[in-house]
């Protein structure tokens, strides 16, 4: 990355396969089925959909069939997909001043990997206070 002009979301991206990479090998396995799309901000759309009003609230989202709901019987219409929004990311990069962006990068996406192996919200929670 180039000190003197924003992470891309190729940056972005590199960080989060770094991430899936260092994942113990039962979970990398399952996750590097999993694609990583970064994008700039979620659609109106899913933000409308989800009720959120400020797109620079919406970090990542994990779009596809929990693996504890997944059966062998089940039709996918698109591959499970992790989705990064980085101008979300960099905004909460900055305002936090606390971390790292890879170490925010890697939350987001070991966050929104946690949903795809079964997880709720509460759930990752309860192992994983990165607000406090």
């Amino acid at each position: 990355m180039d000190s003197a002009t924003a992470p891309s979301a190729d940056d972005i991206h590199a960080l989060a396969i770094a991430t899936v990479k260092a994942l113990p090998a039962p979970l990398r396995d399952l996750a590097m089925q999993v694609a990583i799309r970064v994008e700039e901000f979620a659609s109106r759309e899913l933000l409308d959909e989800m009720q959120i009003e400020d797109p620079f609230e919406l970090t990542g989202l994990y779009d596809g069939i929990p693996l504890t709901e997944k059966s062998a019987f089940d039709q996918p219409l698109q591959p499970d997909t992790v989705w990064l929004y980085r101008r979300a990311i960099l905004d909460e990069w900055i305002t936090r001043g606390d971390v790292t962006l890879a170490e925010l990068v890697a939350h987001v996406t070991v966050h929104e990997f946690a949903h795809h192996f079964g997880w709720s919200d509460g759930d990752i929670a309860a192992v994983d206070r990165w607000w406090e």
